[in-house]
C-alpha cells in the first residue's frame, strides 16, 4: 500500500516536521500514510525528488526503492534516466518508468463546460490519481478520461454514494445498456442508457428512481448530453 511505503520513507521522522517539509498538514500525511485517502500528484512529485525515491516504487512498490539504485544499461553502461513527470497529451500526466507507464487522471467536479458537453478540466487541477497507462488503453482513449466522484443513492447496489467513476468522454455514442455521465443542463447524472423507438431512456439502478425518457429525434445537445461511458468503479472502505 502507498501510505506504507510513504510511512517507510518517513521513517523516524515526526509527523508533523515530514508534513511541513513536504507542503502538507500533519493530519493530511496521516490519511495518506493510513489508506484513508489518496496522495495528490504535487505530493508524489515532491517526495520523490527530495528524497530520491523512484516513482514506480511509490506508487506501486515495483524496482528499486530510490532512483540511483536504478541499474546500468548493458548495453551502454549508461544509468536509465530516473522517471520524470511531464505533461502528455490532454490534460493528463504521465510518469515514465521502465518497464511501466503510469498516467495521472484528474479528478473533477461533476460540472460541465458552458455548452461543450465535457467535463471542466483546468490546469489548476489540484488532485491527479495514477492508473497504470496500459490498463486505461485497454478500456478506451487515456488522454480524455476524468475521474468523477458518486454522489447519491440512484445507482445502488451496484454503485454507492461516494464511488470514484472513471469516464471516457471519447465514448460518446450510447449503447444499450452500458454507464454513461449525462449532463441536463449544469448537473451531471450517472445512468444506464437504453435506446428504444424515438427516444433514449435513462434508468437507474435503484428502482425507487423512476426512469428518465428523452426525446432522441431532436438534438441532443440542447438538452441532454452523453458526457462519456464510464468505464471502471473504485470504493474506499472504511
Amino acid at each position: 500500500m502507498i501510505g506504507r511505503r510513504i510511512e517507510e520513507i518517513r521513517g523516524k521522522v515526526s509527523r508533523e516536521s515530514f508534513a511541513a517539509e513536504l507542503g502538507v498538514h500533519a493530519q493530511t500525511l496521516a490519511r495518506y500514510e493510513k489508506g484513508e485517502r489518496l496522495p495528490d500528484s504535487t505530493f508524489l512529485e515532491n517526495i520523490s525528488k527530495r528524497f530520491g525515491i523512484a516513482p514506480a516504487w511509490l506508487l506501486l512498490g515495483e524496482g528499486p526503492k530510490h532512483s540511483a539504485e536504478r541499474p546500468e544499461s548493458l548495453n551502454t553502461g549508461t544509468p536509465f534516466a530516473p522517471p520524470v513527470l511531464t505533461p502528455a497529451t490532454g490534460e493528463s500526466h504521465v510518469i515514465e518508468c521502465t518497464d511501466c507507464q503510469i498516467m495521472l487522471v484528474p479528478m473533477v467536479e461533476a460540472r460541465l463546460s458552458a455548452g461543450t458537453g465535457s467535463f471542466e478540466v483546468g490546469e489548476d487541477v489540484e488532485r491527479r490519481y495514477a492508473f497504470r497507462t496500459d490498463f486505461l488503453m485497454r478500456k478506451g482513449q487515456p488522454s480524455s478520461m476524468v475521474l468523477m466522484r458518486v454522489t447519491g443513492d440512484s445507482m445502488e447496489p451496484d454503485i454507492k454514494h461516494n464511488d470514484v467513476v472513471l469516464i471516457d468522454q471519447s465514448q460518446r455514442v450510447p449503447r444499450p445498456g452500458l454507464l454513461y455521465a449525462v449532463g441536463v443542463e449544469d448537473l451531471v447524472y450517472l445512468k444506464s442508457v437504453n435506446a428504444e423507438p424515438g427516444k433514449l431512456v435513462l434508468s437507474s439502478y435503484n428502482p425507487d428512481y423512476p426512469p428518465i425518457e428523452v426525446d432522441a429525434r431532436g438534438d441532443l445537445s440542447n438538452g441532454i448530453r452523453i458526457i462519456g461511458r464510464a468505464v471502471w468503479v473504485g470504493r474506499e472502505l472504511n
